[in-house]
């Protein structure tokens, strides 16, 4: 019994394949590797992408709206691919594989980036410092890393989280109380890179070059994945369960052909693997029936035309747990859709607020020394590394007491309390413009490039941003691994992260729609190339707007949740 008690109880199995042992695997042991491997791929990745709208502006020789459409474009498809990363995780090859091949498309993709930036024939031709005049070639080949990257990015983003959680063995009462708090640790290990993208890199790109701006995060990249493969041995993996796709389809298939079958008041008559036995699905425990979603129900009722030779046709009769897979999907839909327009608000710090901060005086106090406008986005670093440690060490204990929920807060409550927060970060960005434009106006200041005006009155909607980020981004995190079902876990990390991807299209079509509205008539329109005879404060306004609106129904689909219940736990009624 006592040798019992040194395996883990989830499925985890070692890199050998055999069950994990508690004792020399996974848990803090195993995770300094995973967050090694994340700390230096966001430092590869924000180094790269949080300077790359004047990259395209100054570069690439784009207008400030195209520049700010393909960098919102690039920026969604990098949270759209993880859908690809996570099915071929979840279906076929695991996280630990799926993290180490699209780790090397990604360097690749880093590599080109760079080569394009420094060999000659491949780096456009510039005549002054931003006067730089890319043949289509030229242009074609910063797309195709850039696309190569965002591919790479696929099977990173939605496996690495996930895979770091499942280093604790829900079974484990003492493992899974550190669950929670890795997920704090992660985005802060996230911001850490982060930080020094946002400073140092953005300094070099502005300042030394594109190609030393690009190639430091491609060396990175590769230390990252050094880093992710140096911890095999300690490693916990979690089993395929097999194409999570396959499994849905089969219960809206068979739900669809039994549309006239009553299911039994006994929900105890529906089919389920016999007591004793793991679920069907490889890696996942089985799951309670819930009440909810009835009409998928009919997929485990069982009839005699149900059964071929000996075993059962799957897509004619599934298990209670298949059902209750696709009825987490479905619940979780409502909270992931409150959570693009949140994306879109996030977007602006690497969007607007750089184009913003352009126009501004950048130089720091009386000095000659210039902060690029990119880099003030390591003051929304600064706030989440600020706010981490103490979400994690003085608001969970404090909300504790007053709740009597382990974690201080449930998961839907602080998402909810960081779309408030991102209310008032675009109502700061909106104060600031209107005030920069009316001084502006007042000085007749219009053809300046660089205003009077600093630059450093930006931190605070950069501050309230990062402040957002840690309760919705970090309570989304963690909401959609505890109620995915364990085979469908990278899948639903992937779900959440095309929230993002859809935040981004958001803003790129909301700039198109204001844009065509606002130039009628030969208007310069909200947003042309010089700001200072724009209204970008219009925009702001009406993504604080969008947001008060998004709030509201994000208040109505959280009531209504009902929380994922594996077979033998208590159910929780808390929101």
């Amino acid at each position: 019994m006592e040798e019992e008690d040194n395996y883990t109880k989830d499925g985890t199995v070692d890199y050998r394949g055999n069950p994990a042992n508690k004792k020399k695997t996974g848990t803090w042991k195993a995770c300094p590797y995973i967050l090694g491997n994340e700390c230096c791929e966001r430092l590869a990745y924000y180094g790269m992408s949080s300077n790359l709208v004047l990259y395209f502006k100054h570069q690439l020789n784009q207008p400030s709206a195209t520049a700010s459409k393909n960098q919102s474009d690039w920026s969604g498809t990098c949270y759209i691919t993880p859908l690809i990363g996570a099915f071929v995780a979840d279906a076929y090859l695991g996280r630990y594989w799926t993290i180490a091949c699209f780790s090397i498309i990604y360097v690749f993709g880093m590599t080109l980036l760079t080569l394009s930036a420094t060999v000659h024939g491949l780096k456009p031709t510039c005549y002054a410092k931003d006067d730089c005049h890319p043949t289509h070639a030229q242009s074609a080949v910063v797309f195709v890393a850039l696309y190569l990257i965002a591919l790479g990015t696929g099977g990173i983003k939605p496996c690495v989280s996930s895979y770091g959680a499942d280093q604790f063995d829900d079974a484990d009462e003492t493992e899974k109380k550190h669950k929670s708090s890795f997920f704090n640790w992660f985005y802060f290990s996230i911001n850490v890179g982060a930080l020094i993208a946002s400073s140092v890199l953005v300094y070099i790109q502005d300042n030394v070059g594109w190609g030393w701006g690009f190639g430091i995060p491609a060396v990175t990249m590769a230390i990252a994945v050094a880093s992710f493969f140096s911890g095999t041995r300690l490693y916990r993996n979690q089993k395929p369960g097999g194409s999570p796709l396959t499994r849905i389809c089969q219960v809206i298939v068979a739900s669809l052909m039994k549309y006239r079958v009553k299911v039994p008041e006994d929900k105890a008559l529906l089919y389920e693997t016999k007591d004793g036995e793991s679920a069907s699905i490889e890696g996942s425990r089985k799951l309670d029936h819930t009440k909810d979603l009835g009409f998928f129900d009919k997929a485990a009722v069982e009839i005699q035309s149900d059964h071929r030779n000996s075993s059962p046709d799957p897509w004619r009769l599934c298990t209670v747990t298949q059902v209750e897979e696709l009825k987490a999907i479905v619940r979780l839909l409502p909270i992931w859709a409150t959570g693009i327009l949140f994306s879109t608000v996030y977007n602006q710090m690497g969007n607007f607020f750089v184009l913003q901060g352009e126009r501004m005086n950048t130089h720091v106090g009386k000095s000659s020394f210039k902060i690029p406008p990119a880099s003030l986005g390591i003051f929304d670093t600064l706030s989440v590394l600020f706010w981490v440690p103490v979400y994690d060490r003085i608001i969970v204990p404090v909300a504790r007491k007053y709740t009597g929920h382990k974690s201080g807060l449930t998961q839907l409550q602080r998402i909810g309390i960081g779309l408030v927060i991102s209310i008032f970060s675009m109502l700061s960005a909106g104060i600031l413009e209107l005030i920069r434009l009316k001084i502006v106006k007042k000085n007749n200041y219009y053809d300046l490039l660089e205003m009077p005006m600093s630059i450093f009155w930006q931190v605070p909607q950069y501050f309230l941003v990062g402040c957002a980020e840690v309760f919705t981004f970090i309570g989304q995190l963690e909401f959609f691994y505890e109620q995915a079902p364990d085979a469908m876990r990278s899948l639903c990390t992937a779900l959440w992260l095309t929230t993002v991807a859809l935040g981004n299209y958001l803003s790129s079509l909301l700039v198109t729609i204001v844009t065509s509205i606002s130039t009628r008539n030969g208007s310069l329109g909200w947003i042309p190339d010089n700001l200072n005879r724009g209204h970008l404060d219009y925009f702001f306004w009406l993504l604080a707007v969008l947001s008060v609106l998004n709030l509201g129904v994000y208040l109505l689909v959280a009531k209504w949740y009902t929380y994922k219940r594996p077979v033998g736990t208590v159910r929780s009624d808390e929101k």
